[in-house]
């Protein structure tokens, strides 16, 4: 996969979760913080990054940097998402629904961070299992990369568009009659 070059893109950064850790050494120990930062430009390209150092504003300048390494594009299917998709990340588990114009975002935590600054405005998600927002972060960014538009499974079937069973919203719909 083509890596995206995130300085012609205007993102956003939003801090997820921080979270102080402790490591002992035989002299005492040793405190620093980690951060879970979202990247994104509301127009279907998002990432995430995770930064650790001894204060917090360096925890998040690194998880920054991190998460402009791993820009993905979204697809996206007017404000809603293509279809239904379930991803895992270790004991996380992710459910992302396409919801009709006017729903919102109907997700917590790091999923909707991620998904408000992927530019999805109509989605119904749901955690399935722990609830750790790193986890949560990698596996909702995981369903994001598995979603595909109809033009793409149709390239992948060898088909016609036409041929590939697609749901569209009623709006869509109207659109593509009056066209």
């Amino acid at each position: 996969m083509r890596r995206i070059d995130a300085s012609a893109l205007e993102l956003e950064e939003r801090v997820v979760k921080t979270n102080k850790v402790q490591k002992t050494h035989k002299g005492g120990r040793t405190l620093s913080w980690n951060a879970l930062v979202v990247v994104g430009d509301g127009k279907g390209h998002v990432g995430a990054g995770l930064g650790k150092a001894r204060g917090i504003p360096d925890a998040i300048r690194k998880g920054v940097d991190a998460a402009k390494k791993q820009v993905i594009r979204v697809p996206l299917s007017g404000t809603t998402i293509p279809h239904q998709v379930i991803a895992d990340w270790g004991a996380a588990r992710v459910l992302l629904k396409p919801a009709s114009p006017g729903t919102g975002v109907v997700a917590g935590g790091s999923v909707r961070a991620i998904l408000e600054a992927a530019g999805v405005r109509d989605v119904l998600a749901k955690s399935l299992g722990s609830s750790n927002p790193i986890n949560t972060a990698w596996a909702t960014l995981r369903a994001l990369q598995e979603l595909r538009t109809p033009e793409q499974v149709a390239d992948l079937r060898g088909v016609d568009v036409s041929q590939v069973g697609v749901r569209r919203p009623a709006a869509e719909m109207q659109d593509a009659q009056s066209a």
